[in-house]
């Protein structure tokens, strides 16, 4: 049973979170089932752009990427978050593998802009994964260990692409013919009045999730989109966790407490 998990927010930032989130992870490997983790690192970014006084931008809730911008991204995301992961989860045993989307032509990209007030506006060196080779990451899962996945890919002109990792965890999932996806937020889980209200829906199809897309707060939208992506790709279930809680994925995979907001084809 193959776990797709997509590792972001406070859950990347918070020390003990970043522990407790490698220790769920090998003990779903224990309990026998296959997770994959792929990764943002936003807020690692934000911090080295602004380290090296780079100004950066979200449009429709992706960061426009220029090529500077891009070369941060590539280091960023492979070289510091991925290997942190990586390391943590290698304190419980050698299992932990990564990967980077450009890795044996993983995921392969098509430049995409974002769509505000219905026009479509330019947000540079962005793409959207249009074709996934799972066969490196099934055959690590085949042969015990867990992948850890950066989000960049090569796209069809050979330019590299920063792609949101939330509709490339979606790509991956649906070509790994996973059981789940678990996308982790800095939220309880969706509420459709957000701020006026904080209700959580619990569980909503993939139809009314289409439906209530353009009314959703833009950094809402991406996880939704991936979400939506993932169950009309033919994963039974796509669920939006808290990932500020500790063991959130333990205890929502293993522990079953159904918490969040689960999106389902009907």
């Amino acid at each position: 049973m193959t776990i797709l998990i997509k590792y972001g927010g406070n859950a990347m930032t918070d020390e003990a979170l970043q522990v407790a989130f490698a220790q769920d992870v090998v003990e779903l490997h224990a309990a026998g089932l296959r997770p994959v983790v792929v990764h943002g690192g936003g807020p690692q970014i934000n911090a080295m752009l602004k380290r090296l006084a780079i100004d950066s931008e979200f449009i429709g809730g992706l960061r426009k990427t220029t090529p500077e911008i891009l070369d941060v991204v590539r280091m960023v995301l492979v070289g510091q978050v991925q290997r942190e992961l990586v390391g943590l989860i290698n304190v419980h045993g050698p299992l932990g593998v990564g990967l980077s989307g450009e890795d044996a032509g993983l995921f392969t990209a098509q430049r995409r802009g974002a769509m505000i007030g219905g026009e479509l506006v330019d947000i540079g060196l962005v793409g959207d994964v249009v074709e996934v080779s799972e066969q490196l990451v099934t055959r690590l899962l085949d042969y015990g260990y867990i992948p850890v996945v950066s989000t960049l890919a090569r796209g069809i002109d050979g330019q590299v692409y920063n792609v949101n990792a939330d509709t490339a965890a979606a790509a991956l999932a649906s070509a790994l013919s996973a059981s789940m996806m678990l996308v982790l937020t800095d939220v309880a889980g969706l509420s459709a009045n957000w701020p006026t209200s904080t209700e959580v829906i619990s569980k909503i199809t993939a139809a009314d999730l289409e439906a209530l897309l353009p009314s959703l707060e833009a950094g809402m939208v991406p996880k939704m989109e991936g979400c939506l992506r993932a169950v009309r790709g033919g994963v039974p279930t796509a669920r939006v966790i808290d990932g500020r809680k500790i063991h959130a994925v333990r205890d929502e995979v293993i522990g079953n407490l159904g918490g969040g907001t689960t999106v389902a084809a009907s």
